[in-house]
């Protein structure tokens, strides 16, 4: 009879806690359903990192650990994707434990970025140009016949640049092989992040043409026929009329 994996539902690392006799703990970055997420130093080098850690539970046999390092390689050439550096083993409490250490990037959670801005919400044009630049950042994604299957704004780091926004995707979530339902279902949560990100159902009522052209009411079928991929939607993005909504 096989023996079940050591439930953990939380490490709670402290920083300066070496990790693999490789990694120093600089600091929490968040948690998921998977494991969770660390800001690590490399020892060796001195460079910054981040590592996941999988709850053991949560990831029998390095499955969910393959599947996550195999899509981010594969996925490698596209900018918003994080990159994927390598795999560190080590035990917590006598049981082996997966991390996987990637490339460290600078953001802030999408949640809070809006949360930071007047009024909680963000203007219709501003929220456009972020959306835009999360559908053009998932266009190459789209392209190659994959997905990210969890987008939500706790899952989109962004950062200011200029007039746009540098735009990272972390937790890829696996809901079995790609297939047309998968990306379509990322482009009905993105055009989503879009309506709560102008206010939600109490503003919804007063949004511009433009913003209720998107967002059309949250009607799954309408969204899903309107914009097939990432890269209908960036399209669409690039080309309507703006009208003269002043809000």
């Amino acid at each position: 009879m096989a023996t079940q994996p050591t439930k953990i539902d939380a490490f709670g690392f402290p920083e300066g806690r070496i990790l693999a006799g490789k990694y120093v703990i600089e600091g929490f970055l968040g948690a998921g359903w998977e494991g969770e997420v660390y800001r690590v130093n490399e020892i060796r080098t001195g460079i910054s990192r981040a590592a996941k850690v999988f709850f053991p539970q949560r990831n029998v046999r390095d499955r969910a650990f393959r599947r996550y390092a195999t899509k981010l390689e594969r996925l490698r050439m596209c900018p918003i994707v994080i990159q994927y550096h390598h795999s560190e083993v080590f035990r917590y409490r006598g049981t082996p434990v997966t991390s996987l250490i990637s490339e460290l990037v600078e953001g802030e959670l999408l949640e809070d970025f809006v949360k930071r801005q007047r009024g909680g919400r963000l203007q219709p044009f501003e929220a456009l140009h972020l959306i835009h630049a999360i559908a053009s950042g998932m266009e190459p994604i789209h392209h190659l016949r994959e997905y990210h299957g969890d987008v939500h704004d706790r899952n989109v780091l962004v950062k200011r640049r200029g007039i746009g926004f540098e735009i990272k995707l972390v937790d890829f979530y696996h809901w079995g092989r790609p297939n047309r339902k998968n990306i379509q279902e990322d482009v009905i949560q993105l055009v989503r992040m879009l309506y709560e990100a102008v206010g939600g159902r109490i503003r919804y009522a007063s949004q511009p043409p433009t913003i209720k052209d998107v967002c059309c009411g949250l009607r799954r079928g309408l969204i899903a026929s309107k914009f097939p991929t990432a890269g209908h939607l960036r399209s669409y993005l690039e080309s309507f009329a703006w009208e003269d909504d002043r809000t």
